[in-house]
């Protein structure tokens, strides 16, 4: 990809091909490039792996790379700082944030566990570092349930910070939870109006859905899983046509892996488009390439926050 548009703003000759630049700079800096689905498709393109949450905090715990470029948003990035405290973290754009991070405030979070002192805190991974910190076990969308399972029935647990993901669970295994009220931006906007319209346009078409949607959008859905698990029904599925409700990024890789099916992103309320996370398209390619010319943007942590947030991801780690 030529970087022209790219020119004015950056200074950058209309002539350098970021995609090679991008890949000199990581032999140079022995670096690995991890992105995240919902990432712009040539991020995608030029990363070593892409994946979602689970997929890349594994990756992150035992990459050999002196250098970790995390393309996707600050809270991926810090977690693979907190898993990698030797290395150096970069992130293409700092402001790369999350509803669902930002939404849980680590002090009013404080007061609101306090409230419950015979609970248990399991927090989803869409969080800040010091609500990892206040946790004591760590879950993704690919692995809640599993974990869930594995906790006694008779422990109480307050679970943070996605209430959409909880009310899944919650109907998903009968357990009783204390939710905090976050939401994902994005998988809010759904319009469950709009779907049915499509479905009514495309009945054969199956409808997937990650768990972060509404109660109203997961119960249109034929499949309710996590990015990978979405990603993996469509490559195994014998259908021809699928509408797609998660942030819209995804289905790059599902075009990839299956050019001759056919994915619909489903529509969010009202003309905008909010089914794209204004946070991960944050990441360009020329920023991905000026962090690693530069070393900066870099993700540091205070080290004994760091062990804290690390000693619940272990746990997740060791029971996914």
């Amino acid at each position: 990809m030529k970087a022209d548009g790219a020119v004015k703003e950056y200074g950058l000759t209309a002539l350098m091909d970021l995609e090679e630049e991008i890949q000199r700079l990581k032999k140079d800096l022995h670096a690995v490039i991890l992105a995240h689905y919902y990432q712009e498709s040539e991020i995608q393109d030029v990363a070593d792996l892409i994946g979602d949450s689970l997929q890349l905090s594994q990756h992150a715990a035992k990459t050999n790379a002196d250098v970790i470029v995390f393309a996707g948003v600050h809270f991926m990035a810090e977690t693979a700082k907190i898993l990698n405290p030797s290395k150096q973290v970069l992130i293409p754009d700092l402001k790369a944030g999350c509803s669902l991070a930002e939404g849980c405030p680590p002090h009013q979070f404080k007061r609101f566990r306090e409230k419950y002192p015979d609970h248990i805190v399991m927090s989803y991974i869409n969080c800040s570092a010091e609500i990892k910190a206040m946790s004591d076990i760590i879950c993704t969308s690919s692995n809640a349930v599993k974990i869930l399972s594995r906790i006694p029935m008779d422990q109480p647990i307050i679970f943070a910070p996605d209430q959409n993901l909880g009310r899944y669970l919650i109907k998903k295994t009968g357990r009783e939870l204390v939710l905090w009220s976050g939401v994902c931006v994005v998988h809010e906007m759904f319009s469950e109006r709009k779907l049915i319209h499509l479905k009514v346009r495309h009945p054969g078409a199956k409808v997937l859905a990650h768990p972060e949607c509404e109660q109203r959008v997961l119960q249109h859905a034929d499949y309710v899983g996590s990015t990978s698990g979405i990603l993996n029904y469509v490559k195994q599925s014998s259908d021809g046509e699928f509408i797609i409700a998660t942030e819209s990024g995804i289905i790059h890789q599902m075009e990839k892996a299956c050019p001759n099916k056919t994915f619909i992103p489903a529509p969010p309320e009202g003309d905008c488009a909010c089914n794209e996370c204004p946070y991960m398209k944050l990441n360009t390619l020329e920023k991905l390439y000026l962090c690693m010319k530069n070393r900066t943007p870099e993700i540091t942590l205070d080290e004994g926050l760091r062990l804290r947030a690390f000693k619940p991801i272990q746990r997740m780690l060791e029971m996914s």
